[in-house]
């Protein structure tokens, strides 16, 4: 079924894009692996299992961060000129996310999909909500 809120994609359509999503997270982590990024630089022992959420989370909150101060101050990315820094550092925050959900196992396609089907249900996301008092203004 076609569904207007949905930019016109059926509900299946959007599970097609979170497979590629999921595969994407996967790259995105088998990459950083091979990279060292799940590795103790000490002992050279896997981190998958042991690397502590809340530093990786953090870090994912220090890119958000860049992406502010970037936005600011209307920066073009230093690596990547062509490119705007909110842009490059928004893509560094969702490859940390992408990483760690790889990491753990997560079908974050999916889960995205999903959250997004559930918030075009949710009465205080309708614009006619928002607009009263108490709503939610952002």
């Amino acid at each position: 079924m076609i569904n207007p809120l949905t930019g016109g994609k059926s509900h299946e359509a959007l599970f097609l894009y979170a497979s590629v999503v999921t595969a994407l997270s996967r790259t995105i982590f088998d990459i950083n692996k091979a990279a060292g990024w799940w590795t103790d630089l000490k002992t050279g022992q896997s981190t998958h299992e042991t690397r502590n959420v809340g530093e990786v989370l953090m870090l994912i909150v220090s890119e958000v961060a860049e992406a502010m101060e970037a936005d600011r101050k209307g920066l073009r990315d230093d690596k990547l000129p062509h490119r705007s820094g909110l842009e490059v550092e928004l893509a560094d925050a969702v490859i940390r996310i992408f990483d760690l959900s790889a990491a753990k196992g997560f079908d974050i396609g999916e889960a995205i999909i999903e959250k997004i089907l559930y918030n075009m249900s949710r009465e205080d996301h309708k614009v006619e909500n928002r607009m009263k008092d108490g709503g939610k203004k952002y």
